[in-house]
């Protein structure tokens, strides 16, 4: 009788250490890990942005926004326009929504078929901002606004993923 309850007290106890055990995989199964720009990486890009729009001769505002749509980091050059703000921040949330270019985005909803898209809040449709990516894995945006031009808006907001390129790998 003492051998059976012990063969019982053993399978008792596997059965309990299986279920502790199977816990952590059942909550890992329920989460997700995203990633997301540090501050110093933000403001290292928000910097680079205006360095190059300043050495072409432009006063821009630059914002950088995480995946959800914050606003992580912004700047406004002296003498850059009041819209600025605005139409950065709204740039760079376009690319971090859809994963593309804001240009590209202004390309798609003059479609009929997506035309819709340009009325989800927050979103902007000119060119300017640029999806923040680790692979294939968007994880913010960068917008730049004020230039005289968005090619030239996205040419600012390039340099400042150039600043951080090495670091999203």
């Amino acid at each position: 009788m003492f051998r059976h309850l012990t063969i019982v007290a053993a399978i008792a106890s596997l059965a309990i250490a299986s279920l502790a055990a199977a816990q952590p995989v059942l909550a890992q199964g329920a989460t997700v890990t995203t990633r997301q720009l540090t501050a110093d990486a933000a403001n290292a890009m928000v910097m680079a942005a205006m360095e190059q729009c300043r050495k072409d001769g432009y006063k821009v505002s630059v914002a950088i926004v995480d995946r959800a749509g914050n606003l992580q980091a912004y700047i406004r050059d002296a003498g850059a326009g009041p819209q600025t703000l605005e139409t950065s921040r709204r740039k760079a949330f376009t690319s971090a929504a859809f994963g593309i270019t804001s240009g590209e985005f202004a390309t798609r909803v003059a479609t009929p078929a997506a035309a819709g898209l340009k009325d989800v809040p927050g979103v902007i449709s000119l060119g300017g901002g640029v999806p923040i990516k680790i692979g294939n894995e968007t994880i913010g945006g960068i917008g730049v606004g004020g230039a005289p031009g968005a090619d030239k808006d996205e040419a600012c907001a390039n340099a400042g993923l150039l600043k951080i390129a090495d670091q999203l790998k």
